[in-house]
């Protein structure tokens, strides 16, 4: 009897020791946070489970990925003011930079990290009208037009409005020849602006849900969430010029090295780099950077006359100083209704 029993007992304790191994070699669930701008709601939540899909088959570890969407200056500011983003996804590299100028969350150098300069995808800008085009906005110059209301965020806020501000601006310089005319019609342009919103999904509301304005001014993938939402009441055109738009990618390091979530959140914006990842952006009419998913999306997002914003502007940094810091031009052209 004692001998069974000690048996039981020695079998018991063999059984909790390979409980425990097992559960030690299983790896603990992971959260992260990707803090990112206002249209890339429905790319994202694919792409997480996508990645976390992959993730598990890879390390037989569960990660779950939550999001966080906004105009991306704000978004920005809401990390640097604690916001514990393991991984920021904005609009514009210069509202990335601002994480570094503000805090030091992430290093300097931050857009070396990653390939083509840490933009895995690439968008622009378009005009989206109403059904029928009733106005008949071609280009950008009808924009000034005094029949016309234009639907655009606030560039203090949204970097999708940066990017607006600034296709429309060099469009008027190359066309009437020189900064001041483009300031000019850029002043002409905001007149003609019935409100601003403080991101791009607020402004595609306003247009599309409230039916304000004539032209909506919208990141491409945003007018395709639309014709595909609203087709029956808008269409889009490409203007003659528009901007290559490079959202770029970051991990936030003082978060994820504090969370212990390096590894993993690097992982997940390496995976915007993937085949997988590649054809997750085309198919949600984002441009993608991989010589496959472009020729595979190339119908729906062809080739346009697209300018760089180094080429224009000298890049981010001069831009915002120029045009978007306190003072800038944009303060200086824009009155408040």
């Amino acid at each position: 009897m004692t001998t069974r029993r000690h048996l039981i007992l020695a079998l018991s304790a063999i059984g909790l020791g390979l409980a425990s191994t097992v559960a030690q070699a299983q790896p603990a669930p992971v959260t992260l946070l990707n803090v990112s701008y206002d249209p890339t709601r429905e790319f994202y939540v694919e792409f997480n489970a996508a990645f976390a899909k992959h993730w598990k088959q890879k390390t037989g570890q569960d990660v779950t990925i939550k999001q966080s969407h906004g105009g991306s200056g704000k978004q920005a500011r809401s990390i640097i003011d604690g916001l514990e983003a393991d991984v920021a996804t904005l609009a514009l590299a210069g509202d990335t930079d601002a994480l570094h100028a503000n805090g030091r969350w992430i290093p300097k150098d931050w857009q070396k990290r990653l390939p083509l300069n840490s933009s895995p995808y690439t968008s622009t800008i378009v005009l989206v009208t109403r059904a029928g085009n009733p106005k008949n906005i071609k280009d950008w110059d009808d924009l000034i037009r005094p029949d016309v209301k234009v639907i655009t965020p606030n560039p203090k806020t949204s970097g999708g409005a940066r990017w607006n501000y600034l296709a429309a601006w060099e469009f008027a310089k190359r066309k009437y020849g020189s900064e001041e005319k483009a300031k000019e019609f850029v002043t002409k342009l905001y007149a003609n602006v019935p409100v601003l919103d403080t991101g791009a999904r607020g402004s595609s509301v306003t247009f599309a849900q409230r039916n304000q304005g004539d032209v909506f001014i919208s990141w491409e993938n945003e007018a395709y969430l639309l014709e595909k939402e609203f087709g029956s009441k808008v269409d889009f055109i490409y203007p003659s010029l528009s901007i290559l738009a490079e959202p770029a990618v970051t991990v936030v390091d003082k978060n994820v090295d504090r969370k212990g979530t390096r590894a993993v959140a690097l992982a997940y914006l390496e995976y915007l780099y993937s085949d997988e990842g590649q054809d997750l952006a085309g198919k949600h009419f984002y441009r993608p950077t991989s010589a496959k998913a472009q020729e595979k999306y190339a119908k729906q997002l062809p080739k346009l006359n697209l300018f760089k914003i180094e080429d224009a502007f000298g890049g981010w940094d001069n831009a915002a100083k120029v045009h978007f810091a306190d003072g800038g031009t944009f303060d200086q052209i824009y009155t408040r209704k």
